[in-house]
């Protein structure tokens, strides 16, 4: 899904001349690794990596740097391109560069990959259930622990103080990435000015949504090939996964594309769907084909254990702790979290104190506008940042 987001995103941007301004140009993807990190859940893992990049450049009072939080599918590459042939640039690059509403020539921007992270290498570099675990010099497969969005941020903060950041000017999220960036503003108050909360849940996640990320991961769980996930080392249960993007994929669309895109169209011309039962409508053909091509990318293992650790995401006792300026962005046609969600949790900051701002992304895409049509929310993340 995210090579089809990052295709639809270049080519809506090309059509509206969203590249006006000078983006990051060519970017480089570096890691850095910790000795040791206890999990929340309080299980110890040893030679901890994580991949990440940066954009401009760090002020001499280390104080002007943004984090960067990436969806369930990203990685750490939100701007610019790694080579100059790349077709597509960074899932954000409308919004991150020089000039734009996350200015480089004012910010020194960081974005790393999350832990689990569902994308495999070198694409993503993140410590999880494929990795190799020191103890046994195999992978940790099922052995891995159980791990939560607090998780992802309490290693970034590692690797943000490593940089030599004092104090971070925001951090930033988008979908599962908003749950990093409020889990952030909750974990280190004194640390975080502002929090941008692009398409997420608020200050926990649903239970609707809670049932979702299980029906996503369902799949790879029911594969033959799952093992549990001891898989690693023998066949990957590639139908699973393929699958779960599917899901995924249909989740995040808003009803009206299937309709304007696909309608009632039979898959493939004179194969009536009324004359058999392997004959597929035009939007069932569109899915079963993105989905096998998107799935060779990813590691069903970390799928599994990513969606967990968003089940898990509650800051209902730690919302009090969070003093941080907050932007609310949610997308009006968002059926994973509406709008709604972003109310409730702004209602209940404003309550406590906090100054908090709300602007709906207005877009056809639902959940996707996070990224499709994030550059309409490009003056109110400048105005926001510069407040």
């Amino acid at each position: 899904m995210l090579r089809k987001v990052r295709g639809a995103v270049a080519a809506a941007m090309l059509a509206t001349g969203a590249w006006a301004q000078a983006d990051v140009g060519i970017v480089e993807k570096k890691s850095v690794s910790m000795e040791r990190y206890t999990t929340v859940g309080g299980r110890t893992l040893r030679n901890v990596e994580v991949g990440y990049e940066t954009y401009g450049k760090l002020n001499a009072a280390g104080d002007n740097a943004i984090f960067v939080a990436h969806f369930l599918t990203g990685t750490s590459h939100a701007a610019g391109r790694y080579r100059s042939a790349d077709r597509t640039p960074g899932y954000w690059d409308a919004i991150i560069g020089s000039g734009r509403a996350i200015d480089t020539d004012r910010y020194f921007v960081i974005s790393a990959d999350a832990l689990a992270n569902v994308n495999k290498p070198p694409a993503a570099i993140a410590t999880g259930p494929a990795s190799i675990d020191p103890d046994t010099g195999k992978p940790y497969g099922a052995s891995f622990p159980v791990i939560t969005p607090r998780d992802s941020v309490n290693v970034h903060k590692a690797l943000v103080d490593s940089l030599g950041v004092k104090r971070l000017h925001a951090v930033v999220g988008v979908s599962g990435g908003s749950m990093q960036a409020m889990e952030w503003a909750a974990a280190f108050p004194d640390f975080v000015t502002r929090v941008v909360h692009v398409i997420g849940p608020g200050l926990d996640v649903h239970p609707y949504a809670i049932g979702l990320l299980d029906v996503w991961s369902m799949p790879v769980r029911h594969d033959p090939r799952w093992a549990g996930g001891n898989y690693y080392g023998k066949e990957e249960p590639a139908d699973g996964v393929a699958q779960a993007l599917k899901a995924m994929t249909l989740a995040a669309l808003h009803f009206g594309w299937a309709e304007k895109v696909h309608g009632y169209r039979w898959g493939a011309d004179g194969h009536n769907p009324l004359d058999a039962l392997g004959n597929r409508f035009a939007v069932n053909a569109w899915l079963d084909a993105s989905s096998v091509a998107g799935a060779g990318g990813l590691d069903a293992g970390a799928l599994v254990w990513s969606t967990k650790a968003y089940q898990l995401y509650n800051l209902d006792k730690d919302a009090e702790r969070i003093r941080a300026k907050v932007l609310f962005l949610p997308a009006t046609t968002d059926m994973i979290f509406p709008p709604e969600l972003s109310r409730r949790a702004a209602e209940r900051l404003r309550r406590q104190g906090n100054h908090v701002e709300l602007f709906e992304i207005e877009g056809p895409n639902g959940h996707l506008d996070g990224i499709f049509s994030i550059g309409k929310a490009a003056d109110t993340i400048r105005g926001f940042l510069a407040r």
